[in-house]
């Protein structure tokens, strides 16, 4: 009996790939290049399951133009604003992602990114790199302590609810805007929000954590940044299309916003420029869930799913 062909966009954990190797015929793009839609069209000819990443864009159109083979997609990614669900239901093609796995390792990206924002880390780094050190001084590269600080998270799923947690380790009050309030063995006493005023005021530090799409595209923009206090912290780890950039540039130099810490940016690879001059901003490449453990518990997760709906059944990660 013939495996079934699965076409896997980019590379896998060595472990995963053999696993694949082992249950399915696979397409593998060995030297990790990234597709055009119009590519992964064509390569997932004859291919039952499509395994993608959040680099791949299926829109409705390349969701229409894959072949009737493809009964599954499966998104090593939690995010799934790059895939068109609706497409891919109207077409009869489960999608699946890739939830829990990733939560501890991007959150442990988000807490890095606002200990180093607010440390100077990145100035402290490139000045060590750079050779200009000239010693401990007294007033070298002052930042900001987030020890008893109150932290805003923005979007308490299970990423925001992990860096609570971390937070809490710190002594930071955490406050929270949400669709909806939590349950209270949930909340473990963070304080909710229910509008975006008396949230960002409280916000020492603003962590963005929620889902990208058209509901929170450009979320903080100007007004909202100007609703924080005057030096606050902002990360971000969890979509670039979070966040207005112009606006975000503009408050860090008039310093209504003191340091920010970024892992996503929009339209990334690109970012916009105006952030690469700026001394107050630490600037990591997408690596949120850059962890071994997390690799390989993501890829087996899609692997799982895959398997599970080419043999009838109906994972638990389904979408939808």
């Amino acid at each position: 009996m013939s495996k079934p062909v699965l076409l896997v966009t980019r590379q896998l954990p060595d472990a995963v790939a053999a696993r694949a190797a082992r249950a399915f015929e696979v397409r593998l793009n060995q030297p990790d290049v990234q597709w055009a839609p119009d590519e992964i069209v064509t390569l997932a000819q004859g291919c039952d399951a499509v395994l993608c990443f959040s680099t791949d864009r299926l829109a409705a159109a390349t969701i229409a133009a894959l072949p009737g083979s493809v009964r599954v997609i499966a998104t090593c990614s939690v995010g799934y604003d790059h895939v068109d669900v609706a497409a891919a239901r109207a077409r009869g093609i489960a999608v699946a992602n890739t939830p829990e796995v990733l939560s501890v390792a991007t959150a442990e990206i988000a807490m890095l990114l606002i200990l180093m924002a607010a440390r100077r880390a990145g100035e402290g780094e490139r000045l060590v790199r750079s050779g200009q050190w000239k010693g401990w001084a007294p007033m070298l590269l002052l930042g900001a302590q987030i020890s008893g600080k109150r932290l805003g998270i923005f979007g308490m799923g299970r990423i925001g609810r992990e860096l609570a947690k971390m937070a809490r380790g710190f002594g930071m009050t955490i406050h929270y805007r949400n669709r909806s309030r939590l349950a209270a063995e949930l909340e473990m006493g963070a304080v909710y929000h229910d509008n975006d005023a008396s949230f960002l005021a409280q916000c020492d530090a603003l962590a963005m954590t929620a889902p990208g799409g058209a509901g929170t595209a450009k979320w903080l923009n100007a007004e909202r940044l100007g609703m924080l206090p005057r030096g606050a912290i902002v990360a971000n780890a969890a979509r670039g299309s979070l966040v207005d950039d112009a606006a975000l540039i503009e408050a860090l130099r008039s310093g209504q916003v003191g340091f920010a810490g970024l892992d996503v940016y929009d339209g990334e690879p690109h970012l916009n420029q105006g952030y690469l001059g700026m001394e107050n901003v630490v600037l990591l490449p997408h690596m949120g869930s850059s962890t071994t453990e997390t690799r390989a518990a993501m890829g087996d997760l899609c692997l799982d799913a895959i398997g599970s709906v080419l043999a009838g059944g109906t994972p638990g990660n389904l979408i939808g």
